[in-house]
């Protein structure tokens, strides 16, 4: 069961739509990002706009903007920042049983590990405008794959 449905930047509640974060190119021509998926990840580069989002849609919902969730829907700001990879692999187990039982994660994230959950959908705040990706598509999983095949040639650039 999904509780969200859509995130609508609702432009005209601001005094000015041409500054942050509406001034990022992820919103340009963006009214309304669909939520179509149990589990939604929000990822791109540091300062995308990814973590504005998920701290507005949180305080929205009259949660912490800081992370946490309630009545089975979660927002998640970079987990793998006191996750190791085993306990990453756990929370997605964990996450697993949630969305059985109905449960809804929003999660921003730069972790290959945990944006490899089956089904979840991945919005890129590197296009212009923010663009759902494969999880293949993704830098994060690309680096990651060249690193671990060869990470020699990362030091003989």
């Amino acid at each position: 069961m999904m509780y969200l449905h859509a995130i609508i930047l609702r432009r005209e509640l601001f005094p000015t739509q041409a500054g942050y974060p509406f001034s990022l190119p992820a919103y340009q021509g963006v009214d309304e990002i669909p939520l179509t998926s149990s589990v939604t990840f929000f990822v791109g580069e540091n300062g995308s706009g990814k973590s504005t989002l998920l701290e507005a849609v949180a305080y929205q919902c009259g949660f912490h903007t800081a992370g946490g969730g309630r009545h089975n829907l979660y927002h998640v700001d970079r987990a793998e920042a006191t996750l190791s990879p085993m306990r990453q692999i756990a929370f997605l187990y964990l996450m697993r049983e949630l969305v059985e039982e109905g449960a809804q994660f929003l999660i921003a994230t730069h972790s290959p590990i945990l944006m490899g959950f089956p089904g979840a959908r991945i919005l890129s705040f590197d296009e212009s405008p923010l663009a759902e990706v494969r999880y293949e598509e993704t830098e994060h999983y690309q680096l990651t794959r060249r690193f671990l095949e060869n990470p020699r040639a990362f030091w003989d650039i």
